[in-house]
Order: structure tokens, then C-alpha cells, then sequence
């Protein structure tokens, strides 16, 4: 599966990065360490920070 970063993202590597089928998260600095969500919990989240 294939995960993403904001285009925003800078070149540190500090950012949270989405698996492309919304149902997980990771930090770019811990790629094993994933949280499994709900796609619903997903799209609330990018709701609330746009």
C-alpha cells in the first residue's frame, strides 16, 4: 500500500504521513509504528484542518 505526506511537507522528514486507502497513519520518522482509523475518523481530521 502506498502512503502520502502533504506537497507542504518540508524536506526534514517531520510529518504524518496517510496510507492512500484512509485507513491509517504513521510518522514519517517511525514508518513501522502505524495507527489504524477509520475512514470516517480520516476525513473528519482533514476536515478540521483545512
Amino acid at each position: 500500500m502506498e502512503w502520502r505526506k502533504s506537497s507542504r511537507s518540508g524536506s526534514e522528514g517531520d510529518c504524518v504521513e496517510l496510507r492512500q486507502d484512509l485507513a491509517a497513519l504513521r510518522d514519517s520518522k517511525r514508518p513501522d509504528a502505524v495507527l489504524e482509523v477509520s475512514r470516517t475518523a480520516i476525513t473528519r481530521l482533514i476536515g478540521q484542518v483545512k
